[in-house]
C-alpha cells in the first residue's frame, strides 16, 4: 500500500494520546504544552499520531530565532512498525504542508533521542537542518514511563499538579529512579515565506 493512500488530519489531544501511551517509547504524554496534534489513519484504524507544542526548556527557543513565539517543537512521533518505512517522513511532511498553511510559525525544532537508537534519519529526509547535539542528562523513570525532571515542577493555579506530587512521593519511596540518557540530536526545520495564511484552530 502506497502511504499517500494514509489520510493525516489534524484533532484534538484526546484522539491520540491513548495511542501515544501505548506506542511512542515515552509511554506518556504528561507536561507536555501542546498546541497541535495530528492522526494518521488507514481506514478507520489509526497508525499514527503527532504532537507538537512549546519548548519546556526555557531560553531554548531563543538559540535559534528572534521570534521564540513563532517556534514549536516536535514532541512526540510515533507510527506503528507494520507501516512502510516511509510512512513518518509523509506523515511528517504532511503536517509540516499543514502547519505552513494555517499558521504563522516560522520554525519547528525536534530532538532525535540517541538512548533509543534514534538518529534522525527521518528529520534529514524532510529538509530538517541538523544543529548538533544537547547535553547527556537523565530522565525519572516509573512504572515503565520516561518524566523529565521538570515534571517535578509542574504546577496549575500556582499548586503542584497532583502528577507532581506522585512522582516525588515515587522517588522518595524509591518507586522511581533516575536513570542517565545520553545526547540527543538536534534539528530545525525553517519554513518558506507565506504567500497567504488560513487560521484555524484544533483544540
Amino acid at each position: 500500500m502506497s502511504v499517500t493512500n494514509y489520510i493525516a488530519e489534524p484533532c484534538p489531544r484526546s484522539e491520540i494520546a491513548n495511542f501515544v501511551e501505548t506506542h511512542h517509547y515515552s509511554k506518556n504524554m504528561n507536561g507536555l504544552h501542546i498546541s497541535y496534534c495530528f492522526k494518521l489513519m488507514d481506514g478507520n484504524t489509526m497508525i499514527g499520531a503527532m504532537v507538537y507544542g512549546s519548548l519546556g526548556m526555557v531560553g531554548v527557543a531563543e538559540k535559534y530565532t528572534t521570534n521564540p513565539s513563532k517556534l514549536l517543537e516536535l514532541k512526540r512521533l510515533v507510527c506503528i512498525d507494520e507501516t512502510p518505512k516511509n510512512t513518518e517522513s509523509y506523515f511528517i511532511g504532511w503536517t509540516l504542508r499543514w502547519l505552513q498553511r494555517n499558521t504563522d510559525l516560522e520554525m519547528i525544532i525536534s530532538y532525535a533521542d540517541k538512548t533509543f537508537g534514534h538518529e534522525g534519519v527521518v528529520y534529514k529526509a524532510t529538509n530538517f537542518e541538523y544543529k548538533g547535539e544537547t547535553s547527556a542528562g537523565r530522565v525519572i523513570m516509573w512504572n515503565g514511563r520516561r518524566y523529565h525532571d521538570k515534571t517535578l515542577r509542574n504546577k496549575h493555579n500556582g499548586k503542584l499538579k497532583p502528577i507532581a506530587i506522585e512522582l516525588k512521593n515515587a522517588l522518595e519511596s524509591g518507586e522511581a529512579t533516575y536513570v542517565d540518557t545520553l545526547t540527543k540530536n538536534i534539528y530545525v526545520y525553517r519554513f518558506k515565506k507565506r504567500k497567504q495564511k488560513i487560521h484555524q484552530w484544533f483544540g
